[in-house]
């Protein structure tokens, strides 16, 4: 990608419904990771998330809990869903609910011209809904059991809850016109839907063939109102899906909204389809350039399940972050989960990467490598002589690792450009053990050999510093500024880590505490 690049990168916007959990903080820290990487390259990069205020399971929630919708959003939003970026160390652009007035202002914009041009018309509707979903169901998304409460009943796959009929005189969208569209943007395009799996998946129901889509409801009027009779509120998710184009001025701002657009938006696996079937088909309608990727990544399974709160298998990610730090929640679910497909969850695999990993692997290379330098040079950073060839296969990891970190990156595989620079880590560790800088310092006659190997120890790590940041922000921030390194680590070009030869020799090195302290105590 360019410098003069747009990277315009979105979460879903969440529900507001209940409390955040780590399947939530698991999509936001993988667009906050990529947006770091990509505003540390230069790119003009803008991360935007939010909340989804509206629709028929928000009123039903703030009525179970005697207030309304209004103030059951501000509650969640300010008690819960704003704190969860601090906890997590999310470096968002922008945060857009769909009860501000911009938003609002620009799906009116939207619709309008959607019903002026012939693409929406009233007609009736019946069938199966999931208010969990907000999304009327075909047959082959709901199951049955003879067991338990709900015997005999439709259940909905996703929440294994009943379903219900509904039937009402609705506004549609002509999405059954975009059917050929779609296919056509699927084929030409195959980059739009990732993973494979999910495209394929979605590919299949498009060509199943699109029925036009309800757009409005009367049962309710928590909402958006249709302009033209207001009688009726939007659904949800055309009203959710258009915060991607509101937040950016669509309607409103020409000029940022040019800037911006397109979007790479990450979702989750689960709603891929309205992000990759719907949210086209209505950019196709007015006339825009439809989103850069639709990206569906994989659920966290906690004892073989999706993460939920209904079923008790959601976890706060402070209760992660409380006992392991910010920066490991962050490596964690970053590394041990190949993003874009499902992963498992458990206490005692986070405990051993953490040990092995971060604490050993990582944070005990740079204390080991900032104590040598204390040691033997008083702190100042030594000059290397000639570079030997084991210094040379070092130089030649760290530009590999820069190189393949970066275009994993622009693939979102944040799990392999995680594993590319963890050569650097492996190779830096194997070097010091073989290179054995603690022999060299007892002769004067290999003064200057030790020099070169801990000038190369030191100029890796500033590498790692600057590769790692985008991940683990908090420790690298204390490493770079240890090994006396000029300017902010905020400003090291990422893609220009492995240029060697970055650290100044006779830099001050500064005392470096544990990146990565011992855990004495592990939730169960």
């Amino acid at each position: 990608m360019a410098a003069s690049d747009s990277f315009y990168l979105t979460t879903p916007i969440f529900y507001v419904n209940d409390v955040p959990h780590i399947g939530h903080a698991y999509t936001e820290v993988a667009a906050d990771v990529l947006t770091r990487w990509h505003r540390q390259s230069g790119d003009d990069t803008w991360l935007l998330t939010g909340t989804d205020e509206h629709g028929q399971k928000i009123l039903r929630t703030a009525v179970a809990n005697d207030t309304t919708p209004k103030e059951w959003a501000d509650k969640l939003v300010h008690d819960a869903w704003l704190p969860l970026l601090e906890t997590i160390n999310i470096r968002n652009d922008d945060f857009i609910r769909t009860t501000d007035e911009r938003h609002e202002k620009g799906v009116l914009i939207f619709l309008q011209k959607l019903y002026d041009d012939g693409y929406i018309y009233s007609g009736e509707y019946e069938g199966y809904y999931c208010v969990g979903c907000e999304e009327y169901k075909q047959l082959d998304d709901l199951m049955e059991t003879e067991d338990g409460d709900f015997a005999g009943q439709k259940l909905c796959k996703i929440h294994t809850r009943p379903v219900e009929v509904l039937k009402e005189r609705n506004y549609f969208f002509r999405m059954s016109d975009f059917q050929d569209r779609l296919l056509d943007l699927y084929e030409t395009n195959p980059q739009f839907i990732q993973p494979e799996s999910v495209r394929n998946e979605i590919i299949q129901f498009v060509k199943q063939g699109l029925s036009d889509l309800s757009v409005s409801r009367s049962s309710f009027d928590w909402g958006i109102k249709i302009p033209w009779d207001e009688s009726h509120v939007l659904y949800v998710w055309f009203d959710a899906l258009l915060n991607y184009a509101t937040a950016i001025g669509y309607g409103v701002d020409q000029e940022q909204f040019d800037r911006r657009w397109p979007a790479t938006h990450l979702v989750g696996k689960d709603i891929a389809r309205f992000h990759a079937v719907i949210w086209p088909a209505m950019l196709m309608a007015a006339g825009i350039e439809v989103p850069r990727q639709v990206f569906g990544h994989g659920w966290l399974l906690v004892g073989g399940e999706k993460m939920s709160k209904s079923k008790l298998t959601g976890i706060a990610p402070s209760q992660i972050t409380e006992t392991f730090g910010v920066d490991a929640f962050r490596y964690y679910f970053m590394s041990a989960i190949s993003f874009g497909q499902d992963g498992s969850f458990s206490w005692e695999d986070l405990s051993a990467r953490y040990q092995a990993e971060l604490a050993n692997g990582f944070g005990n290379l740079a204390s080991r490598v900032v104590a040598m330098v204390t040691r033997y040079y008083d702190g100042v950073l030594p000059a290397p002589a000639d570079y030997s060839d084991a210094d040379l296969a070092i130089q030649a990891t760290v530009a590999k690792a820069t190189v393949n970190a970066d275009a994993a990156i622009n693939s979102l595989a944040i799990h392999e450009a995680i594993s590319a620079i963890w050569t650097i880590v492996e190779e830096l560790n194997g070097y010091i053990t073989i290179q054995e800088p603690w022999v060299l310092a007892k002769q004067d006659e290999t003064r200057e050999r030790l020099g070169t190997v801990l000038y190369t120890a030191s100029e890796g790590l500033r590498a790692l510093a600057v590769l790692l940041s985008p991940v683990i922000p908090e420790a690298t921030g204390k490493l770079w500024a240890a090994l006396g390194a000029s300017g902010a680590l905020d400003d090291q070009p990422v893609r220009d880590a492995g240029r060697w030869g970055q650290l100044e020799p006779g830099a001050g090195v500064a005392p470096l505490e544990p990146l990565f302290p011992r855990i004495e105590e592990v939730p169960a």
